[in-house]
């Protein structure tokens, strides 16, 4: 099918953002911090390492399914359908949206992004009031939230996520979204990757391994995240660990920035790719 003027101009701000990953390099902090990584990972003996990131994987994999089938996530497909039918009233189902234009399903995944940067936003300055159970749950509500938040991508521009190869591919994104700047555009090469190739969505057939070392320096971050917490909780004015809020709050409102605004942009780029080729 022949896209729109406009479809054809968000394919090449798509492609501009892509260049934009690409031009992006490691700083000498972080190549420094990838090396400390590495030494510190490979002191774990090699059967160890890899039993844990299995380990890490299925977790993942599990946590997926399970925030698929919770209620809020319901509750999720129910407002995404609601706000489409304000475009076309008779719209009932997620395979339906793609009778909507493209900004329409843009201003629809906006307003579903929106949301959840704003919960992590909360729940980081809630977690830098250095209460036990918060700071405790801190680690797992972000990675909740993140993963909802590209489920919630795919759903608004009319994916079901309910088959295995489309929750894997939710995680290979979430994956891709939250390595570091400077390999961004090598998991964007990789989920393209997966695009091209014609899959069975009730049975998947790729390579279903999501972590690997370099992803590791996100959950070592969230941890120096809680360390800083801490450090910061002395800082008190007015009864309330204000400094500390800041650092929870700021550091889980970026990380969601920048998985939203991945997420969006592949499901962007997945959903023009697709109405070009329904006509091949």
């Amino acid at each position: 099918m022949i896209l729109t003027n406009r479809e054809e101009q968000l394919l090449e701000e798509i492609y501009k953002w892509e260049e934009s990953l690409q031009s992006v390099e490691a700083t000498e902090m972080e190549l420094l911090y990838e090396e400390w990584l590495e030494k510190g990972l490979n002191l774990i003996p090699a059967s160890v390492r890899e039993t844990y990131l299995h380990n890490i994987d299925e977790g993942l994999f599990q946590l997926t399914a399970l925030i698929q089938g919770t209620e809020m996530q319901t509750q999720a497909t129910k407002r995404i359908i609601e706000t489409a039918r304000v475009f076309k009233e008779d719209i009932t189902d997620l395979s339906e949206m793609n009778s909507l234009q493209v900004d329409q399903l843009s201003y629809i995944c906006e307003q579903q992004m929106a949301k959840l940067r704003l919960y992590a936003l909360s729940q980081g300055a809630l977690s830098g009031t250095g209460q036990s159970l918060l700071v405790g749950i801190d680690i797992p509500a972000v990675l909740c939230m993140n993963i909802q938040a590209v489920q919630q991508a795919a759903m608004s521009y009319g994916y079901h996520i309910q088959t295995p190869s489309e929750l894997m591919l939710t995680l290979k994104v979430f994956h891709a979204a939250t390595l570091p700047r400077h390999l961004q555009a090598q998991g964007w090469h990789q989920l393209k990757s997966e695009l091209s190739q014609e899959f069975d969505p009730y049975f998947y057939e790729g390579v279903d391994q999501i972590v690997d070392k370099t992803w590791l320096q996100k959950i070592v971050v969230q941890i120096g995240k809680t360390l800083a917490i801490f450090a910061a909780k002395r800082k008190v004015y007015n009864r309330l660990p204000i400094v500390s809020m800041m650092v929870g709050g700021g550091m889980n409102y970026r990380m969601a920035k920048q998985v939203t605004d991945y997420a969006k942009r592949f499901y962007q780029y997945r959903y023009l790719l697709d109405k070009k080729n329904e006509s091949h």
